[in-house]
C-alpha cells in the first residue's frame, strides 16, 4: 500500500509504501447508482436528491435534471456528504470501505499504477478532457480492476471511512488498517471526471470535510466484511 520512495508525483502523505494485510471482504462492483439509491430515499433511510447538478458544472443538454430521469439512472448519485454516504451503506446492509480495502480493489497484488496497468487515457477512464461529466457506471468495463470493480479510477471521487492522517501510512497497522480515530477532514479516493491525470494515481489520497456536498464529482461505493468461518 502506498508509494514508493521515489514513485513519480507522489505526494508525501502517499509514503512509505508499507505492506498490510486485510480480511477477506466485498465491494460493490460499481459505483452507487440514483436508481439504487432512490430505493433508500423510498425507505425513508436516504434524503431525497432534489437539485439538479448542471448549476454545479456538471454539463447535462438545457439543465436537464439529473435526479428522476429515466436516462440517468445508471449514473452515479453525486453530491452526498459523507453522512449520507454511510446512511445509504448502512440501509443497505454494508459500510464504506475502508482506505486500504480500496487501494487493494484498485491495484490488485501486483501493485499497479492503474487498475489495468502503467497507461492512462480516456479509452480506459473518465477524467478532466474526457467526457465533461459522470458516465454510467457500467463504462469502461474493460478497464476493470482484477477484482471486477468498475471505474476504480476516474468517473467519481469516492469516500471511504477512514478519517485524513497525512503521517497515517508512517504508524499504520500491520492488519486492517481503518485510519485515525478521528479527524477533520474523510479521505476520498480516485478521481473524478474533472480530475487532472496526477490524481488518477492508485495511491492517491485526497481529503473533504464530512459535510461538503456540494460537489458534482463525488460519488462512493460501500462494502462488506466476510466473517472468518
Amino acid at each position: 500500500m502506498g508509494a514508493s520512495v521515489n514513485a513519480l508525483a507522489a505526494a508525501q502523505d502517499e509514503k512509505p509504501q508499507h505492506r498490510v494485510y486485510l480480511d477477506s471482504f466485498w465491494i460493490d462492483r460499481t459505483e452507487i447508482t440514483n436508481a439504487m439509491f432512490s430505493q433508500c430515499v423510498a425507505s425513508g433511510a436516504c434524503h431525497k436528491r432534489s437539485y439538479s447538478p448542471y448549476l454545479w458544472g456538471v454539463e447535462l443538454p438545457n439543465g436537464t435534471p439529473y435526479y428522476g430521469e429515466a436516462k440517468f439512472q445508471d449514473y452515479p448519485v453525486i453530491m452526498l456528504d459523507s453522512d449520507e454516504a454511510q446512511a445509504y451503506c448502512k440501509w443497505a446492509g454494508r459500510r464504506l470501505p475502508y482506505e486500504a480495502e480500496w487501494e487493494k480493489v484498485a491495484r490488485s497484488t501486483d501493485g499497479l499504477l492503474y487498475p489495468w496497468g502503467a497507461v492512462l487515457d480516456c479509452e480506459h477512464a473518465n477524467y478532466l478532457d474526457c467526457k465533461k461529466g459522470p458516465v454510467s457506471v457500467n463504462s469502461y468495463a474493460s478497464s476493470a480492476s482484477s477484482y471486477g470493480a468498475l471505474n476504480v479510477i476516474g468517473n467519481m471521487w469516492e469516500w471511504v471511512a477512514d478519517w485524513y492522517d497525512a503521517n497515517y501510512y508512517t504508524q499504520s497497522p500491520l492488519q486492517n488498517p481503518s485510519g485515525p480515530a478521528d479527524g477533520e477532514y474523510r479521505v476520498l479516493r480516485g478521481g473524478g471526471w474533472n480530475s487532472i491525470s496526477l490524481e488518477l494515481r492508485v495511491t492517491n489520497r485526497t481529503t473533504g470535510k464530512p459535510e461538503h456536498s456540494t460537489d458534482g464529482a463525488i460519488g462512493f461505493r460501500c462494502a462488506v466484511s466476510i466473517a472468518n468461518p
